[in-house]
């Protein structure tokens, strides 16, 4: 039996992600400064006191930045969670449904598909008419579903096509059954790395609503919020937009080694295509 060995990308990736998702467990417990405090002068530069400097309200950047963090997670964590929910139901139900019903669900999957993951959040975001973390999560959910949906419909039937799902149909296994036995087991690998994709997408999703203002309101220091607030001073204050910019940067990148890697390690024969 070979050991397979943990890919570059998996342990970086892993690192990346893993330092932000404790800078934002961090702000549960302490953060350097009052997020709402002014506690140095407006627009100030990196400094020893303030790491990252201040925003125009004299507010530790760095601190805004943690919290960012944790936004950051919340709202991927939680659009994932709704998006598999939805998602892997349907494309469940879309696997076992007759020709004609399956065909319908084929074609729904790809129209919600083609339409932008954030143009669906801001048309739920505005119909919800409220503004908040979990509104966010729950349009960025529903909005990334299709995908999702459409990827366990292909990965599902292609498992009940296999032999061994006529013998336990024979042995009498019910399809419930056989869902949980046989259809998750074999597609998880793979629907786990397009989760960890549909984590990143989520993460600038919400930086994206909270830029145009529809997204978690203040106090809530998401990245996309200090963007925008930054864009005025960027000539004179550049950090206050750069310092946000990298954290967003870093963490998608992050995610997208840490989803490369675990394909990588699910499917050892793929590293030698490359």
């Amino acid at each position: 039996m070979t050991r397979r060995t943990i890919p570059l990308s998996l342990i970086v990736g892993g690192v990346i992600v893993g330092l932000h998702l404790l800078a934002g467990l961090l702000t549960l417990f302490w953060t350097p400064y009052d997020p709402t405090a002014m506690v140095g002068g407006r627009l100030a530069g990196p400094s020893l006191a303030h790491w990252a400097g201040t925003d125009r309200l004299g507010r530790d950047l760095f601190t805004q930045i943690l919290i960012g963090a944790r936004i950051a997670i919340e709202v991927g964590s939680g659009a994932v969670a709704i998006g598999a929910a939805i998602g892997v139901t349907l494309g469940i139900l879309a696997a076992f449904a007759t020709r004609t019903l399956d065909d319908v669900f084929a074609a729904a999957f790809d129209i919600l598909i083609a339409f932008p993951t954030l143009l669906v959040a801001m048309l739920i975001v505005a119909a919800s008419q409220t503004a908040s973390l979990f509104t966010a999560a729950l349009a960025i959910g529903i909005a990334g579903s299709a995908i999702i949906a459409r990827l366990t419909r292909i990965l599902a039937k292609r498992v009940l096509s296999m032999d061994y799902i006529i013998a336990a149909r024979v042995a009498g296994s019910s399809w419930p059954s056989i869902v949980v036995v046989h259809v998750l087991p074999n597609i998880w690998p793979t629907l786990i790395v397009n989760l960890a994709l549909q984590f990143g997408l989520a993460a600038m999703a919400e930086s994206s609503l909270s830029y145009l203002g529809l997204g978690a309101p203040p106090p809530n220091a998401s990245w996309g919020r200090l963007l925008q607030e930054a864009q005025g001073t960027v000539y004179t204050a550049p950090f206050g937009a750069i310092a946000p910019g990298i954290a967003l940067v870093t963490l998608v990148i992050g995610v997208n080694l840490l989803a490369d890697g675990l394909r990588a390690f699910a499917d050892p024969t793929r590293r030698g295509r490359r």
